[in-house]
């Protein structure tokens, strides 16, 4: 096995790391989905609403991350180049969703959406969801998918380097 394939997939991460994987893959594999299931509320329709470039290309590209990804990170396979790939994902969903909502006005291209308030406190709550997972995507960049994972397996099959 190459030498930085092989350091990508190491992980001494605990078994408990699946806790983590189940939430953050689970998570981000129904919200692809969904993406295509209900494109003109979840997909390409809502990227219009809020500004994001080419939402017709970028609503189903961003399902098909969120679902392949989503899988990865279920198998522990590729975890942390999968989890990289949603970590960015989150950070553009709250740039582009939760920043309005923060200054209550539009920003960068990006629309706020029609609420009761407005700041900090009403970002923080609709962030929730967004915050957790780009935590845990974070998280799992850092210490791999742990020890019941299709990264250890493989690394545990090829031996020590």
């Amino acid at each position: 096995m190459m030498k930085h394939l092989r350091k990508m997939l190491e992980t001494e991460a605990p078994a408990a790391t699946l806790l983590v994987r189940l939430s953050v893959g689970t998570v981000f594999l129904s919200e692809g989905l969904q993406k295509f299931i209900y494109p003109a509320e979840l997909g390409a329709g809502r990227f219009v609403k809020i500004g994001i470039p080419w939402p017709e290309a970028m609503g189903p590209f961003v399902g098909v991350v969120e679902i392949v990804c989503g899988a990865l990170v279920l198998a522990g396979l590729f975890t942390r180049f999968a989890a990289a790939l949603l970590a960015i994902v989150m950070f553009v969903a709250l740039l582009s969703t939760k920043l309005p909502i923060l200054l209550g006005q539009d920003i960068l291209g990006f629309h706020v959406r029609k609420l009761s308030r407005y700041g900090f406190w009403s970002m923080a709550h609709e962030a929730r969801t967004d915050w957790a997972m780009l935590l845990g995507a974070l998280f799992l960049v850092i210490v791999g998918a742990g020890r019941w994972s299709v990264d250890k397996r493989l690394v545990r099959r090829r031996g020590a380097p």
